[in-house]
């Protein structure tokens, strides 16, 4: 075991060996979600639970997911959720466990699902889940017509002056959050401050799954973990990053342009706050305007997302780290690209499995985004 994994990404990481072998992917009916749910539900303590409507739901590149109605007899009208569930195997790895902790926690804090169970190791619905409420909203105005995977290269058009400075102060309360003490989030470590581990608890994780789900040696992966680990800089305190902060994994009402919740928090940790200023800043999530001006996850133009950042957080970007982390979330997504995504499809062991293989493709696209980088430092 590396020494900077997280023991729960441990765990998870070797319950994916033996999950691989459940596949081929097999749907399953509403009825058996509404089975499994039913059982679920009455597992968490809630009397009488009624589920209708169970309907499969689209998007996505990793997660199965289901929206459905409950009903309970304290309750005088249905709510909405959202069931999030794991294939057998997809294009990462992670904890639904986490995820509830963290999105438990946060609520309040910034907008958010409310989260009603988990079922970390798919006891009662067949694959690790968790449920959350539904919540109204669109990831890109209805009027555009878009082709975009998982939200990306969308547009935002007259919307996007309206929520460009909601996206930054909504990351910087996530980056801000410091209670963490007060919550329930046992499943995280904390790495130390002013030490490389925030760095290097990433690089050990992602390398790790190279190594266990490479379909064939790439010379340019192995050099960039080599140049990681040489260049992981001190990162003085570490806070919570959400690390998918972008184009598609936000909600906004069409009526007045106002963010109604924050999606997709499965990679979230405690690391450098630069990771996700990096996330965000990528080419792949960004569009160009009519004038020729590149926008950061179609909102504004790179250099107002980091001055905005900056005068809202107090926080200062260092050119050199933010360097780094977009070299290491460059190296992330080709790892997942030319491993795990490729191996699931291979296998048929997700609901996805066209769209991942496709996916895989990209792969090529960010290791010239590597070099391109590493040729600026070098």
């Amino acid at each position: 075991m590396n020494s900077f994994i997280e023991p729960r990404i441990h765990y998870i990481l070797n319950r994916k060996e033996q999950r691989k072998k459940l596949g081929p992917y097999q749907p399953k009916s509403s009825e058996m979600i509404e089975k499994s749910l039913q059982a679920l539900l009455e597992a968490e303590g809630i009397a009488n639970p009624t589920i209708e409507n169970v309907s499969r739901m689209t998007g996505g590149a990793s997660k199965e997911q289901f929206s459905f109605n409950l009903s309970c007899k304290d309750w005088t009208a249905p709510r909405p959720y959202v069931l999030r569930m794991d294939p057998a195997e997809g294009i990462v790895e992670t904890c639904r466990l986490r995820e509830y902790q963290l999105m438990k926690a946060l609520q309040g804090t910034v907008p958010i699902p409310p989260v009603l169970a988990v079922d970390a190791e798919g006891d009662y619905l067949g694959n690790p889940g968790s449920i959350a409420g539904f919540v109204e909203g669109v990831t890109k105005p209805s009027n555009h017509n878009s082709t975009s995977v998982s939200g990306i290269g969308s547009t935002y058009g007259e919307f996007a002056n309206v929520l460009a400075p909601q996206f930054v102060e909504i990351l910087t309360k996530i980056h801000n959050w410091q209670d963490w003490s007060d919550h329930d989030i046992s499943e995280f470590v904390i790495p130390k401050a002013n030490s490389r581990e925030a760095a290097l608890y990433q690089v050990d994780q992602w390398s790790t799954i190279w190594r266990t789900d490479m379909e064939e040696p790439v010379p340019l992966i192995t050099l960039t973990e080599h140049w990681l680990r040489e260049n992981a800089p001190i990162c003085k305190e570490p806070c919570l990053v959400h690390c998918d902060y972008r184009v598609g994994n936000f909600m906004f009402s069409e009526a007045n342009g106002e963010i109604t919740t924050v999606l997709d928090w499965e990679l979230a940790h405690f690391g450098d706050f630069h990771e996700d200023i990096a996330w965000i800043v990528q080419k792949l999530f960004g569009c160009v305007d009519e004038a020729g001006n590149f926008l950061v996850c179609g909102l504004m133009t790179r250099e107002d997302f980091l001055a905005q950042y900056q005068a809202l957080s107090g926080r200062t970007i260092d050119s050199t780290t933010l360097h780094y982390y977009e070299v290491l979330n460059a190296w992330k997504c080709a790892v997942m690209d030319l491993s795990s995504a490729i191996g699931a499809g291979r296998r048929s062991n997700s609901h996805q499995d066209l769209l991942i293989t496709w996916l895989g493709s990209a792969g090529a696209v960010f290791l010239d985004q590597i070099e391109k980088l590493l040729l600026k430092v070098s």
